[in-house]
């Protein structure tokens, strides 16, 4: 009966973890991921990236529910190997939702033994396959209706405060990140007229746009989404939820966020998402979602 106990609770557990990652990596799938123009490519990521984690619980779980001390082992065996691997990493999200749950299910599958196996089997394969089916399709429906009509030179937005440009791609609007907010700024303000040129000299004729000039300026299916900047409570609010379309940004590259001119200290500076949320970030941070796009006045 004790075994038996700590099987379930074992089984349990892998549920809860599995169901946990399974729902953060099918969002996040859908929010960073899924923008290449090759299916194969994005099924790829989707699993490899973001899915990884929740597969590879299940399989291992499937694997102890049959042979529990073997189980067992395997999950001890993978948590050290984490700890090891990931030690200089953030121990609030490596240690406490990786590392730990995974020690406290090898222990529990090593000692203990679900019976009847079959309901184990099929409650570790169909919770978390049913969260990521019913949070997944609403998303993949939302981001093959994004617009993209391919026109990525300078286009005009104009808004009910502002009539900007928006550079074209190149220098001043580019589709790899690793970009320092410093470095954004220094290349905007060394652009060419046209936007096509990156010159040795400052001319300062574009330059990153204020977080109200992109707020205002998001759109969802070509139309103004009705963006408001509420600086006071640094809260954007929307009559529609932008996305990642044309003519502010190309649905097919892995940026997701845009650099603003603003500063929240000498460390922080504004970043704006495709969704229309404005968060802090160090100045120095370069990732590879995230690059500028340069503006100038009409």
């Amino acid at each position: 009966m004790v075994k038996r106990l700590g099987g379930w609770f074992g089984v349990v557990l892998s549920i809860a973890i599995a169901s946990l990652w399974s729902y953060w990596g099918i969002i996040e799938n859908f929010h960073e991921g899924w923008y290449s123009t090759s299916l194969i490519e994005n099924i790829l990521i989707m699993f490899i990236q973001y899915l990884s984690i929740p597969v590879l619980i299940i399989v291992f779980s499937l694997i102890a529910i049959k042979w529990n001390k073997v189980g067992g082992i395997i999950f001890l065996v993978i948590a050290f190997v984490l700890g090891i691997f990931f030690r200089s990493a953030s121990f609030q999200v490596v240690g406490l939702l990786i590392v730990i749950p995974i020690i406290i299910i090898g222990t529990l599958y090593l000692f203990g033994n679900p019976e009847p196996k079959k309901a184990a089997y099929l409650l570790i394969i169909f919770v978390p396959l049913t969260i990521i089916f019913v949070f997944g399709l609403p998303n993949l429906i939302r981001v093959n209706q994004r617009v993209n009509d391919e026109n990525f030179r300078e286009r005009i937005i104009e808004t009910e405060d502002y009539e900007l440009i928006w550079a074209p791609h190149g220098p001043g609007w580019p589709w790899k990140g690793g970009i320092s907010w410093e470095q954004a700024k220094d290349y905007c303000s060394r652009l060419s007229e046209d936007g096509e040129t990156l010159l040795n000299e400052p001319v300062n004729i574009w330059r990153l746009p204020t977080i109200d000039e992109i707020v205002q300026s998001s759109m969802l299916h070509n139309e103004i989404a009705g963006g408001v900047w509420d600086s006071e409570n640094e809260i954007a609010s929307y009559y529609l939820i932008p996305d990642k379309e044309t003519p502010l940004w190309n649905p097919n590259k892995m940026i997701i966020y845009y650099w603003t001119s603003e500063q929240f200290d000498d460390d922080y500076a504004y970043i704006y998402s495709y969704n229309g949320g404005i968060w802090k970030r160090n100045k120095d941070s370069k990732y590879g979602y995230l690059a500028y796009r340069a503006v100038k006045e009409l």
